[in-house]
C-alpha cells in the first residue's frame, strides 16, 4: 500500500508541473489556447504573465509535494494535497470547467486518503 501512495502523491505532482509547463511556456499555443478554454491568441497574449505566474504557484505545489517525499514529511504532504484539492475546486467553480475536478482535485483526495489512512 506504501507504493500505491507514493505513486499517487507523485502522480499529482506531475500533474502540477505538466500545468506549470502548459501555464508557463505553452499558454499562447494552440495547444494552451485548447486546454485552458481561452477564447483566442489575443486573449492568451494579453494574459500571459498572469498564466506563468499560476504557472509557477503551480510547480511550487509540485517540488513541495516531491520534497516533503523525499524528506518524509507527512504533515507538510497532506498539507500541499489540501491545498491542491482546494484549488482544484475553486478553478472549477470559479471558471465552470467542471473536468478541473477531475484533473486536479480527485486524485489529491486518492493521494490524501491514502495518506491518512495508511
Amino acid at each position: 500500500m506504501e507504493n500505491i501512495k507514493l505513486v499517487a502523491i507523485l502522480f499529482v505532482s506531475i500533474i502540477h508541473l505538466y500545468i506549470l509547463f502548459l501555464e508557463m511556456y505553452l499558454w499562447t499555443s494552440e495547444k494552451g489556447i485548447k486546454s485552458f478554454g481561452l477564447k483566442n491568441k489575443e486573449f492568451a497574449q494579453e494574459t500571459k504573465v498572469m498564466a506563468a505566474n499560476q504557472g509557477l504557484y503551480n510547480g511550487f505545489l509540485a517540488i513541495g509535494l516531491l520534497w516533503f517525499l523525499l524528506i518524509d514529511n507527512t504533515n507538510g504532504i497532506k498539507y500541499l494535497l489540501v491545498c491542491v484539492i482546494v484549488a482544484g475546486l475553486y478553478g472549477a467553480y470559479s471558471t465552470r470547467i467542471i473536468k478541473i475536478i477531475y484533473i486536479q482535485s480527485i486524485p489529491a483526495i486518492i493521494a490524501l486518503l491514502l495518506t491518512l489512512f495508511f
